[in-house]
Order: C-alpha cells, then structure tokens, then sequence
C-alpha cells in the first residue's frame, strides 16, 4: 500500500513539470559579404576571381611528392576549416581522355558513400569547357570540376573540409561556397604565356 502511494505521489508530481525536448540544431554561421580579388600572379598559365576572404597559396607537394608543376595552388577558406585543392596538367605530356577519366574516377571515389553524384556541362562565355561535380551525402568533397581547352591546359579543383563529412551540418557552408566555385569557374581564362 505504501508503495502504490509513494508511486502515485510521483506521478501527479511528474506530469506537473515543464520538460522542453531539446531540439536538434546546428551553430549559426555567420557569412562573410560576396567580395572578389583577381588571382593573376606572373607565369601561372590561368587566372580567376577569388573571394577576399580566402587566401590562395602555392602547393608543393602532392601526397609527400613534389607536384607536377609549379602552378599548382590551395586556396583556403580559414573561417570555415575548408580548402579548394587546385591541380594543373598540361596536355601534351598527358592525354586528355586519361585526364578527364581521372577526374571521373576521382569522383566516382565517394560513390560507397555517396547518395548521387550529378554532373553538369561547364560553357562559360570565356570559351572555358569542362564538368561541375555534385556528390550528396556524407563525402569527404561534395564539390569538385575540371576546366580544360581540349589542347594544352587542364585543371582540377576540389573542395575539402577539415571536419567529419555530414551533409546537414555542412550543407549551407557547402552552397555559400559553391557559389565562390562558380564565380571562380565564371570568372576563369587561360592565360597562354607562362615560364617556370
């Protein structure tokens, strides 16, 4: 008897509480303003806008080996722990079937992982050719392309971030950057004079 009233005591006291369930959620990132500066820096055989909140830096090394050429190049994004991982070939002393079928492989890397993977046709008025890349689900890079002309050049960029892969949580910084990837792509030319 003691029990069955110490029990119904504590039922009438329980459902007089204001319990709230915590909602699920993510931090509020706060976006910087969609601002440009010209990467054009002399013997690189490309040039492209860039947002004034990034910073492009030269890659040396690829995997612990020298890269295969000077001109390849990071550009960083510190506010968001993120990198878009830039690679240039020359065609010539590679094929370009074999290059655009790495850059498909690459890709299709994430496909265990990946929920789809969308590609588009790059055409811009700048007679730059080449694919955009949309892998969703948790992938390491959600954003990757390549921009060739058929003939000489042929570059490879792939967005990064330095934080465990949820396509949630990581969603609106993807698109605010994807937005920097297309005005970069948009922006894009090839410049035909370089020296090394």
């Amino acid at each position: 008897m003691a029990m069955t009233y110490c029990l119904l005591t504590m039922s009438l006291f329980s459902c007089n509480s204001n319990f709230t369930p915590k909602q699920k959620g993510y931090f509020k990132i706060d976006f910087p303003k969609k601002e440009y500066a010209v990467f054009n820096r002399p013997g690189y055989p490309y040039t492209f806008e860039y947002p004034v909140y990034a910073e492009v830096v030269k890659d040396s090394t690829f995997f612990g080996e020298a890269t295969e050429n000077p001109w390849w190049i990071n550009i960083n994004f510190p506010q968001f722990n993120g990198r878009i991982y830039v690679s240039y070939k020359e065609i010539g002393p590679n094929k370009l079937d074999t290059l655009v079928n790495e850059a498909f492989k690459l890709t299709s890397k994430h496909a265990q992982k990946a929920e789809s993977i969308d590609d588009s046709v790059i055409a811009t008025i700048n007679g730059i050719h080449g694919i955009f890349f949309n892998v969703g689900g948790d992938v390491a890079t959600a954003k990757q392309f390549f921009l060739t002309d058929s003939t000489k050049h042929f570059l490879r960029g792939a967005l990064y971030f330095y934080a465990t892969p949820n396509k949630d949580s990581m969603r609106s910084v993807n698109n605010f950057v994807e937005d920097d990837m297309k005005h970069l792509i948009n922006t894009f030319k090839w410049n035909d004079t370089k020296t090394k």
